[in-house]
């Protein structure tokens, strides 16, 4: 769970922060002046095509966008070729969002609290990332993408850096995807409407349980590894298979050479008349991960552990099912479940010790407190949207995990996630979060894009505060410039 939680440093009249809010949600329902809406850019600089042809609204795909990004960024026509574009043609789209933003906390740790915790909140202007986008052909049926992004200090990494043989054979059902790259997800996070802290994110694609050590399964991470991907020739049915490396997409294989993971989908689309075209499908995360390291002096690591050397993988997985559903011509709801597992190993702190994020690692002939099981858990993701126009998308999301199972038993012997002896209460680490906003484009050229986005998310979890026992609530309300050129 990804949280942004601010110091506030200094305490303003309340007449004055209204003001200040007052004043910024005006000059943004000022702003949203009507213009015609065409397409994103790179892509639409290549074929000149409107941006209602592939994006419900930007970045997110329609099924016509879907169909595109599976065809390997094709039309499959003669333009498809770099031979045939404009010498001026360079794929390249730069997207940073500057924003304003208020950001409330609980419970923030404090000396100057008589308790101490105090609750925080801050607001302010601010930035978001730098994403440069590249991406195409390289010859017909040879794609690539390539996507260098920094975070609001332009700190950078590669974020996506693949190359893709399309049609193998001269058939769609074969396609080979090589590199780090986007899980392919149905409800894409890369392309997600939502730009908060928390919100920005599918936290059932991120969810950890308390206390334990897997990292590894996180749906929503760009992964590296090869992925083979198929289709019918209209793109109704699709399903792709990944073997990826258990690393969770970072370089230089820091946790094991031998461990890895797969990520397998199908789903099938039916057109439902007038209603439109809907998709149902499933996909399952399962694989291995290290939970013991080499250590030594020179150990590059969380004490003294040595990157590379982990072994005794443990398993873990996540299944679900998907399902986006259109309602017509303006409003449509994605459904996505999740089952998620990790080994009991995992649940008592083992894992990613190479980090420090699990505080355990394993030595022969350590065994397992009395009670140990493996930590599971359950959740649900609905997004509406409604398009009022093309310009102009209202959108929400609910979203629930609740553990099914904590790592610990009712004979459980060792000491649980908030210092006692004994088992974890049940319901400690369910999470529920609710996010509501709007996003306008006043004009969209096959040059450029332009979004005054607007949103609000709240988020609790139970018993995760920094008084034990005690609950976490979190809420951000944002308003933002999002473009891209």
């Amino acid at each position: 769970m990804r949280m942004w939680a601010q110091s506030h440093l200094c305490q303003k009249p309340q007449w004055l922060k209204s003001l200040l809010a007052a004043a910024i949600v005006l000059a943004f329902l000022v702003l949203a002046t009507s213009q015609p809406a065409n397409a994103i850019p790179a892509f639409a600089r290549k074929y000149g095509l409107r941006c209602s042809a592939c994006h419900e609204s930007w970045p997110m795909l329609n099924f016509f966008g879907q169909k595109f990004k599976d065809n390997g960024y094709q039309l499959m026509n003669d333009r498809d070729s770099p031979i045939w574009q404009n010498p001026g043609y360079w794929p390249v789209t730069f997207r940073i969002t500057p924003i304003w933003h208020r950001v409330s906390t609980s419970q923030v740790a404090t000396d100057q609290s008589p308790t101490g915790v105090q609750k925080i909140t801050s607001s302010g202007f601010d930035l978001s990332g730098l994403d440069f986008h590249t991406g195409g052909t390289l010859e017909k049926n040879f794609s690539f993408y390539v996507l260098p992004s920094s975070d609001p200090t332009a700190a950078f990494h590669f974020e996506t850096v693949m190359a893709r043989v399309d049609n193998i054979g001269n058939s769609p059902w074969f396609n080979v995807k090589f590199g780090k790259f986007e899980l392919d997800n149905l409800l894409s996070e890369k392309r997600i409407l939502t730009l908060t802290g928390n919100g920005g994110v599918y936290q059932i694609y991120h969810f950890i349980p308390q206390a334990d050590g897997n990292i590894f399964g996180q749906m929503g991470d760009n992964q590296l590894g090869l992925e083979v991907m198929g289709h019918s020739a209209n793109d109704r049915t699709r399903y792709s298979a990944a073997l990826l490396s258990s690393n969770d997409g970072q370089v230089g294989l820091p946790y094991g050479a031998e461990s890895y993971s797969g990520f397998f989908t199908f789903s099938q689309a039916f057109d439902f008349g007038k209603l439109g075209v809907s998709r149902f499908g499933f996909y399952a995360m399962l694989g291995g991960a290290p939970i013991q390291w080499l250590t030594g002096p020179t150990g590059g690591g969380f004490g003294g552990s040595i990157a590379g050397s982990g072994t005794n993988n443990k398993s873990y997985s996540r299944e679900g099912f998907v399902g986006q559903i259109y309602l017509g011509e303006h409003a449509d709801v994605t459904v996505v479940t999740q089952h998620g597992s990790d080994n009991a190993w995992f649940g008592q702190g083992y894992g990613d010790y190479i980090d420090g994020i699990a505080t355990n690692n394993f030595t022969p002939g350590t065994l397992l407190p009395t009670g140990a099981q493996a930590p599971t858990w359950n959740g649900v993701l609905v997004e509406p949207h409604y398009v009022v126009s093309p310009q102009m998308i209202v959108l929400a999301r609910y979203e629930t995990i609740r553990m099914s199972q904590q790592a610990d038993g009712a004979q459980y012997t060792g000491i649980n996630p908030l210092g006692n002896y004994g088992p974890t209460p049940s319901n400690y680490g369910n999470l529920s979060t609710y996010t509501l906003g709007y996003r306008y484009n006043p004009f969209m050229t096959p040059r450029a894009g332009f979004a005054y986005h607007a949103e609000y998310n709240w988020l609790h979890q139970d018993g995760t505060g920094v008084v034990p026992g005690t609950n976490l609530n979190s809420s951000e309300l944002l308003l933002g410039i999002d473009f891209d050129f």
